[in-house]
């Protein structure tokens, strides 16, 4: 994401990226209907039930290139509607085959994870990047090949990393369930999607709130590419540092869906999860409101007049509720309490869109990213108070205190660090370094919790 990302966007500009960024979004709202809840379903099922493995396996995957044909239809009819023009088009072309590699990417990877194959998931899941990144480094900043490089070859770059990581997967896959034989079984793809539509709805609904600002800015304003693409540079911070959290989600849904068959204290591994991810998700997003301005610039060319620092400071705020909902979302997920989530998802769907509707024709990019933050605020909470009441967790006060201490510990810090004529990287470190000696003084954090999660299950590769 900044290596390469960062690198495309700066060297096509704002507005070509934003353009990019607006699809990508449009094409990524209704990935659902690639999925329709078939990956978080199977990744609950398959670890509760591994004999199921190639029976489902046989018949889903039928059942995924079906979706895929659905999903082109929908796709290319609404970006007829709105008015799509040529270049557009061919962009979606390319887009939605990647939107389905990657819905394929994450199924395959759900049953790797469904058999608490954790070390072998987590090569998985940056392949595809891997990948990219070895390309995009060709192109960028060699003459190997005769490419410049544009949003046309970076989509192009994308396609073929998806492709060879698709393969991947799927081998490891096919080594662990035997011969495959794809099946159209009706009966069995109404049976599934009957049992995997909760998770669907939950899916899309969250698709909607996280990913609509940038549609959203780019139709309602005149130049709303230009706008999108500065909205896309904090987003790409924001969801960089989401992938993290989203990769304890990964882990943790098969932990718990495990621990609640067995009828084990769950209450340990969420505290402990939820203080390994919040506690420097905290450190950041104090330290990122802070040095906004220095962050954006040392990290893109485009900041007039602190537009680009101020959309920032206001989005990263999300990451402690991005956070939160990753680990209190997959304890809920794999409780089965999908109609709540589903509703806490549309109250939240709501928020968003209202909010965005009202703010952006005035603030631009700013009103979007206030809408962002206050909907995903909204959401984190509504699944902490969620699974208090369903799970009867009594309320950590100390832990809160903990983390309000880290706060000022850090805001004071700054404030008496910049009465010496300090470089601001600096302070950061020195912010950071105060930061863990609190943490450890107060013992917010304990390595042996920590190691005990991490060896929770042997595994070969």
């Amino acid at each position: 994401m900044f290596g390469i990302d960062r690198t495309v966007q700066n060297m096509v500009g704002s507005s070509e990226y934003g353009l990019y960024f607006a699809l990508f979004n449009f094409t990524l709202i209704l990935n659902i209907l690639l999925d329709l809840g078939i990956t978080n379903f199977n990744n609950r099922n398959i670890s509760q039930h591994n004999f199921l493995l190639n029976k489902h396996l046989s018949n889903v995957l039928t059942l995924k290139f079906v979706l895929f044909f659905v999903y082109s239809v929908v796709i290319f009819t609404i970006g007829f509607i709105i008015g799509y023009n040529r270049r557009q088009f061919l962009l979606l072309v390319f887009l939605v085959i990647n939107q389905f590699l990657l819905s394929l990417i994450l199924y395959l990877r759900s049953n790797v994870t469904a058999l608490q194959l954790f070390k072998t998931d987590s090569i998985l899941s940056v392949l595809d990047r891997f990948i990219m990144i070895i390309f995009c480094s060709i192109i960028i900043w060699t003459n190997v090949f005769p490419l410049k490089m544009s949003i046309e070859v970076f989509t192009y770059i994308q396609t073929i990393s998806y492709l060879i990581s698709a393969i991947f997967c799927f081998y490891i896959v096919l080594k662990k369930s035997g011969r495959i034989k794809l099946k159209f079984d009706y009966h069995f793809f109404l049976v599934f999607l009957k049992k995997s539509y909760p998770y669907a709805l939950l899916v899309l609904l969250m698709s909607f709130y996280n990913r609509f600002d940038g549609v959203l800015l780019e139709r309602l304003l005149e130049n709303g590419e230009y706008d999108a693409g500065i909205y896309a540079q904090s987003f790409r911070i924001l969801d960089a540092l989401s992938m993290v959290a989203y990769l304890f989600s990964g882990i943790l849904l098969p932990m718990f869906s495990n621990m609640l068959k067995k009828k084990e204290e769950i209450y340990p591994l969420l505290q402990l999860s939820y203080r390994l991810i919040i506690v420097p998700s905290l450190i950041f997003i104090v330290i990122s409101i802070l040095y906004s301005d220095k962050i954006i610039d040392l990290l893109y060319h485009h900041n007039p007049q602190n537009y680009s620092s101020t959309v920032f400071r206001i989005l990263i705020i999300g990451l402690f509720a991005t956070a939160t909902t990753y680990v209190y979302g997959a304890l809920l997920t794999a409780n089965g309490n999908l109609k709540q989530l589903n509703i806490m998802a549309l109250l939240t769907l709501l928020i968003n869109i209202s909010l965005n509707f009202v703010l952006i024709p005035k603030y631009k990019a700013v009103g979007s990213a206030i809408a962002s933050a206050s909907a995903q605020l909204f959401s984190a909470f509504y699944q902490i108070l969620l699974a208090n009441k369903v799970f009867n967790f009594k309320v950590n006060y100390k832990f809160i205190s903990q983390l309000c201490g880290l706060i000022i510990i850090i805001v004071i810090s700054y404030l008496l660090l910049n009465l010496f004529v300090l470089k601001w990287y600096v302070v950061v470190f020195m912010l950071c370094i105060i930061s863990f000696v609190y943490i450890y003084m107060t013992k917010t954090l304990e390595l042996k919790s920590i190691a005990k999660m991490f060896l929770y299950k042997n595994e070969t590769f």
